[in-house]
């Protein structure tokens, strides 16, 4: 029997089950979270909490990390694969990827995606619903592309940076690990680690404390 585990309950979590229930891969479906009131999301089981992994190995082969935080989802990736899990790509049906790209272990690709040809994407990323990826473009690990955000071609996305909903990247623009690109921003130029930038054109308004 072919069983998937899906570590976060939460709207994001509520997504990957039901692209991972679309795929038919998996026998069945469930959940771990931390939030004692929740018994099952969306028909799926909530089974026990974040921590209960390790005692479940033998009963899961499979296991994916949806949690939103970036770094908090590439920490419990990095845990699951050290107890011997396989974390696979979810992938939406109807989505537009070519297949001259690569893609890592726990990254989910939603409904009305578009990666076109050259682009590398890192572990444990988010592409959401309708964003758009052009030619040779890489993404780092952790990258979270917001719904409707567009990226040009020979783009890098450094690892946890988050582009808002709807924003837009022109070619060849450097995101910087760890930034974030404010919903609607539109980015003409390289945008350094660890700030927000915000506007059109997008121009830095904070400053993270590294």
């Amino acid at each position: 029997m072919s069983r998937l585990l899906i570590l976060g309950a939460g709207g994001h979590g509520k997504v990957v089950a039901d692209i991972a229930n679309i795929l038919e891969q998996w026998d069945s479906i469930s959940f771990l979270d931390d939030r004692k009131e929740l018994k099952e999301v969306i028909g799926f089981p909530v089974i026990g909490k974040l921590m209960d992994y390790k005692t479940l190995k033998n009963d899961f082969k499979y296991a994916f990390v949806a949690i939103g935080n970036s770094t908090l989802r590439l920490n419990w990736l990095e845990r699951l694969h050290k107890e011997g899990f396989i974390i696979p790509t979810i992938i939406h049906p109807q989505r537009i990827v070519t297949k001259f790209i690569g893609i890592e272990y726990g990254t989910v690709i939603m409904a009305g995606v578009v990666v076109n040809a050259g682009t590398s994407i890192g572990r444990g990323c988010i592409l959401n619903t309708s964003c758009s990826i052009d030619h040779d473009c890489k993404l780092g690990d952790g990258v979270h592309i917001s719904p409707g955000a567009h990226i040009g071609g020979t783009a890098i996305i450094g690892s946890r940076a988050w582009l808002g909903i709807g924003s837009s990247i022109v070619n060849n623009i450097i995101i910087g690990n760890n930034s974030i690109v404010a919903a609607g921003a539109t980015v003409i130029k390289n945008v350094p680690e660890n700030v927000t930038v915000a506007g059109v054109p997008a121009e830095i308004i904070k400053t993270k404390n590294k």
